[in-house]
């Protein structure tokens, strides 16, 4: 099981590297997974590269690559204009419109002031509906003054529990288990019924029903 973080942060070190990184760590609590880090910053060039020519360089090619194989996503950008950043946008622009359909994205937003809580709901999220993620209920923003305070750290805890419950391969049946009866019993026909079949069926024509109702 891979998890690929895409972090957007222009500085080094980052805030939203380091938001990027608790995400992943919250996760791995939960769920053996291999990570690998995607940092935006040392693909800007590759990514004007790929608009302008419509190919993607070599680093870029794989870094779209490890996104779409990915079990699970978490993507951070720091906030420009109350909204993602622009190098965060255009690598998702390049995205197959498919490649992350169904996949599990937790979302992480920093910025200066906490007036921009906003980001995940207004901008992070839409986006990844249209390119039909699985887009968790908790999504983290990180104002400065959230930085060590207990309500960010139960926040970041919470989003890697459900990142990685999405995560996490479901449990195969037992061998001597009937998943289909397991779901619901069924009678002869294949309905859904609540008669246990080990107790076995009496079936009684619909016409003799009808006969049972009309009036002497």
């Amino acid at each position: 099981m891979k998890i690929v973080v895409v972090s957007a942060g222009l500085s080094s070190p980052s805030s939203t590297r380091l938001l990027a990184d608790r995400l992943a760590a919250a996760t791995l609590q939960h769920v053996d997974a291999e990570t690998e880090v995607i940092e935006l910053r040392e693909l800007a060039t590759e990514i004007a590269q790929h608009f302008v020519t419509g190919f993607p360089p070599a680093r870029l090619a794989a870094a779209l690559d490890a996104v779409a194989a990915a079990d699970g996503l978490i993507a951070v950008t720091p906030v420009f204009a109350a909204s993602y950043s622009g190098l965060f946008k255009s690598f998702f622009d390049l995205i197959d419109k498919d490649a992350l359909t169904g996949k599990p994205v937790l979302l992480g937003a920093t910025g200066g002031t906490a007036r921009h809580s906003l980001v995940t709901e207004h901008a992070l999220r839409p986006l990844f509906t249209y390119l039909r993620a699985l887009v968790l209920p908790t999504a983290v923003y990180a104002a400065s003054e959230d930085w060590g305070e207990e309500g960010l750290a139960q926040r970041i805890a919470r989003a890697g529990t459900e990142l990685a419950r999405f995560t996490a391969p479901a449990p195969a049946p037992a061998p001597d288990v009937d998943t289909a009866a397991a779901i619901a019993p069924r009678s002869p026909t294949g309905a859904i019924t609540s008669v246990d079949p080990a107790d076995g069926f009496v079936t009684v024509p619909f016409e003799q029903r009808l006969a049972a109702l009309r009036v002497p």
